[in-house]
């Protein structure tokens, strides 16, 4: 028979004569051995030659994107908006950032100066541009006139509103200024190239139909627009379709930096007949109040 006891007493004897933390040890796995043999060898990074292309691609494809669909630059080649935009001959043309999201929500006012495709009834653009009849550059001179580099396609047009579907334009009245339904405009932004005008301004009163924008340049001596366009009146008129966006901020050159402004020819006039009565109003409340007290103080009391 075995001894229970005496060897019960052995493995006390053994557990008292071991080192400390020789149990702990012995018994718990090697950690760092179990990390070491189930790491993964580290990635190795990508070169910088070879992400640069994918970088550089995928810079392109949102700037298309948002040229497309948010906002797009544009050169102006012509003199016709002189001297609100610049593109005089000679002179380094204004790169102006349009605003593509604006009308998706409403429709284009008067003043806004908006760059759209040239109608089919419109017979004379205002400047050429010199695309190769090689496929290649001139897929590279297209891609450079979405950023402003190169000129813009002969059908992009850029004016300004004056009058929306529904009224009627006319020049002139007996001081020169054109006229929206029977009122004449205050146009602060007309530039008269030569000093003058030269005479070819006026066109009968006509009804801008539903649907469309009578267009005009602020270089009135100088502008190809509604008034000519396909012998002027309906074949003037730019439909609101054909409206690719809103002028916002000249970005070049960066002596030019400034916004491109939506002067409205039509309000200004009758705010300007409307501010001298709204001023009165307002400062008759305190002229009356300081009157009262004067005359109350002036006004020898009653004896009780």
């Amino acid at each position: 028979m075995v001894d229970v006891g005496r060897s019960k007493d052995n493995e006390d004897e053994a557990k008292e004569t071991a080192e400390p933390g020789e149990a702990d040890t012995a018994s718990e796995p090697d950690i760092e051995d179990a990390e070491d043999s189930t790491a993964k060898p580290a990635k190795k990074q990508r070169s910088f030659w070879k992400e640069l292309p994918i970088l550089i691609g995928v810079a392109i494809v949102l700037t298309v994107l948002i040229q497309t669909f948010v906002a797009r630059v544009f050169l102006i080649p012509s003199e016709s908006m002189e001297q609100t935009l610049h593109g005089c001959a000679g002179c380094y043309g204004d790169r102006v950032l349009v605003d593509r999201v604006v009308y998706r929500f409403s429709d284009p006012e008067p003043g806004d100066v908006v760059v759209f495709k040239r109608p089919d009834t419109w017979d004379q653009v205002e400047f050429l541009t010199d695309r190769s009849e090689n496929a290649v550059v001139r897929w590279l001179q297209d891609l450079g006139s979405m950023f402003g580099l190169a000129s813009p396609n002969e059908d992009d047009v850029v004016k300004r509103v004056i009058a929306v579907g529904g009224q009627t334009v006319e020049c002139c009245d007996e001081q020169g200024r054109v006229m929206v339904d029977g009122k004449p405009l205050d146009e602060p932004y007309v530039y008269w190239e030569g000093g003058i005008p030269n005479g070819g301004q006026e066109f009968n009163a006509f009804l801008v139909p539903e649907g469309g924008l009578w267009v005009m340049g602020d270089n009135r001596n100088n502008s190809r627009d509604s008034r000519a366009q396909g012998g002027g009146d309906a074949n003037g008129v730019v439909p609101v379709d054909n409206v690719i966006g809103k002028a916002r901020v000249i970005v070049l050159p960066p002596s030019r930096w400034q916004g491109v402004g939506d002067y409205n020819p039509q309000t200004a006039t009758a705010l300007g007949a409307a501010v001298p009565f709204g001023v009165g109003f307002a400062v008759a409340f305190p002229t009356v109040w300081l009157g009262r007290r004067v005359l109350a103080t002036l006004r020898p009391r009653r004896r009780s």
